[in-house]
């Protein structure tokens, strides 16, 4: 504990911009853990029933089930179950903009993080080169004395410790965001095709 306290305190005063980045990321990396389980987005028994659908089954029935799962997979589908009505192109694009819809919502955090992924760095390298102004300006002075000596010494702890800090700010929030990043596609490109295979079923029940 005293070793981190000391860390932050080195760190200079860019280290508080970058401890706000680390709590940020931490936070939306906790939330998008949660929101992105997949019993969230696409449930197991929700998909079963899609798939074991067949033309002339009972729509209400279905349209009863995915009112209960209450998935982002089943809003998908009540989209797709409320435009029967209309021809199947107008309800193919129902269903693509409530897609881009809930995608927006899945992604919701993670442009910040990939702001954070950018500008923890940045703060890395400003503490970096503030804290080497500080060493060359006691080096300027020309001296030998022991407060000189500390005045150097604090100079590079903080231009390390912003460097160090940095990476690990930025490191983990580049491997959260390009990996919910391939979740959220992957979620997305799933539901894609059982909802199309779903809508050939209806579509053959009701032509």
């Amino acid at each position: 504990m005293a070793f981190l306290k000391h860390f932050f305190l080195a760190g200079g005063v860019f280290m508080i911009p970058m401890v706000i980045c680390s709590v940020i990321g931490l936070a939306i990396i906790i939330e998008r853990t949660i929101a992105l389980m997949r019993r969230r987005v696409i449930s197991d028994e929700m998909v079963a029933t899609a798939q074991d659908f067949r033309a002339g089954g009972d729509v209400q029935a279905l349209h009863a089930a995915a009112v209960r799962d209450g998935t982002v997979f089943s809003r998908v589908l009540q989209t797709a179950l409320s435009h029967l009505d209309s021809p199947k192109a107008d309800t193919i694009d129902a269903l693509q903009v409530r897609a881009r819809a809930e995608a927006a919502q899945l992604e919701r955090g993670l442009v910040t993080l990939e702001i954070i992924v950018g500008v923890a760095p940045l703060l890395g390298l400003l503490g970096t080169v503030s804290g080497l102004i500080r060493v060359f300006a006691e080096f300027g002075r020309g001296g030998e004395s022991i407060a000189e000596a500390v005045g150097i010494a604090a100079g590079i702890a903080e231009a390390l410790n912003m460097t160090v800090a940095g990476l690990v700010v930025a490191i983990p929030a580049l491997i959260f965001h390009a990996y919910y990043t391939k979740r959220v596609e992957h979620y997305m490109s799933e539901m894609e095709g059982l909802c199309l295979d779903l809508i050939a079923k209806l579509y053959r029940q009701h032509g």
